[in-house]
């Protein structure tokens, strides 16, 4: 398996937030995690990307034990239900950034970045700010940064909640395909049992 995570535990003060959670992921699938408010949803996802700490359990990514590394090692990135993206960058810098601070070559960061951009339908904006982006291109361009960098795992908080409903939609469909195109490993929390399927 992808990703292993065995005997999970969390607790916040007297309050036990994550017992036991026990589940495998293979490469490029997506598992939906679907409860209420206030169920541990959020907290799986931040112990897994390494913002919160695990009182107990092991998560292994590709084999390799990964709890024990800051969140800047562990390769998995976490988006939040709201598209956090740099207001002073454009399109383009903002999908490029994850390259540029691994210090790739700037030819392969134009060309990496292009090809991301061209996959998210997002060439005829690519030098607008930010400010100019409607809900639904501001989540595509948080997706693009995310998925530029070749994360072994993306952790979906939601990130669809904030939409109308029309652009909800397209937005899914548009994840779909993301996804399969890229061959994505996704953990996607939701409340929406439609969205899950």
């Amino acid at each position: 398996m992808w990703l292993d995570v065995k005997n999970l535990k969390k607790n916040y003060q007297n309050n036990e937030v994550l017992k036991d959670i026990n589940f495998s992921l293979e490469k490029g699938k997506t598992l939906a995690i679907l409860g209420k408010s206030g169920c541990g949803k959020t907290t799986l996802l931040k112990v897994l990307a390494g913002i919160e700490q695990s009182d107990e359990g092991s998560v292994y990514c590709s084999g390799k034990p990964i709890l024990h590394l800051p969140l800047n090692q562990r390769n998995l990135v976490y988006l939040f239900q709201e598209p956090l993206i740099f207001p002073h960058l454009n399109v383009f810098d903002n999908i490029a950034f994850g390259l540029k601070v691994r210090k790739v070559t700037e030819t392969e960061i134009k060309s990496r970045t292009h090809d991301m951009i061209e996959a998210l339908e997002l060439s005829n904006i690519m030098h607008k700010t930010t400010y100019e982006l409607s809900g639904g291109q501001k989540q595509r361009v948080a997706f693009g940064r995310s998925l530029i960098i070749n994360p072994d795992c993306l952790l979906l908080d939601e990130p669809f909640s904030s939409l109308d409903f029309q652009t909800r939609s397209s937005m899914q469909i548009f994840y779909k395909n993301v996804s399969a195109r890229f061959n994505i490993t996704t953990i996607f929390v939701t409340h929406d049992l439609k969205e899950s399927i």
